[in-house]
């Protein structure tokens, strides 16, 4: 017999959160969200201050699930060519999913407009993670500008990522020749 835990009505604020916010936007109302989680909005404001600090807790706790996703391990052995790649043949992957809109940290930003708001900062410092990666690895495979192609690649990855989550385009055939382009002509090996 297995029982199944029930998730704390944090837990629930905070999936119901990622959830609607990624599908609906972060314009999403506070009443929506208590009513998916099952939480009384007292309940919410007793666990969160606002709900601007229940979006940045919501974006916060999907950082480390995306980057694993995203990027390669630590310990992953082959080529810095190879592992710039292995990020794009991930978010090329996850964009033929139906429910794909897009990455939900640049979302995140565009929507809210704010660079203040606690969200927007969660945001930002995941993209900037991003880019550091694409830097670091551009260095390690030799690129004539590392600082250049990462900052390529952080438009390559947000502008595909988000052609794909409105449905304008399709990443397939076109993202992974586009970064090797990039790569070839910075020299990355």
């Amino acid at each position: 017999m297995t029982t199944e835990v029930k998730q704390s009505p944090r837990e629930r604020l905070l999936e119901a959160a990622a959830t609607l916010t990624y599908r609906d936007g972060v314009g999403i109302g506070v009443e929506a969200l208590c009513k998916a989680a099952g939480v009384s909005k007292r309940s919410m404001y007793q666990l969160f201050e606002s709900k601007d600090e229940l979006l940045a807790a919501s974006l916060e706790r999907r950082t480390s699930a995306y980057v694993s996703t995203l990027l390669p391990a630590a310990d992953d052995d082959r080529s810095p060519r190879e592992r710039l790649l292995h990020v794009f043949e991930q978010v090329e992957s996850q964009a033929s999913a139906p429910e794909f809109f897009g990455c939900p940290f640049l979302a995140a930003q565009i929507e809210l407009k704010d660079r203040s708001h606690p969200a927007s900062r969660v945001a930002r410092a995941v993209k900037e993670n991003l880019t550091a990666f694409f830097r670091a690895e551009s260095e390690r495979g030799g690129a004539s500008d590392p600082g250049l192609l990462a900052r390529q690649l952080s438009l390559v990855f947000d502008g595909g990522s988000a052609r794909a989550g409105i449905g304008a385009d399709k990443l397939t055939g076109l993202i992974g020749p586009t970064v090797i382009t990039l790569l070839d002509a910075a020299g990355v090996r």
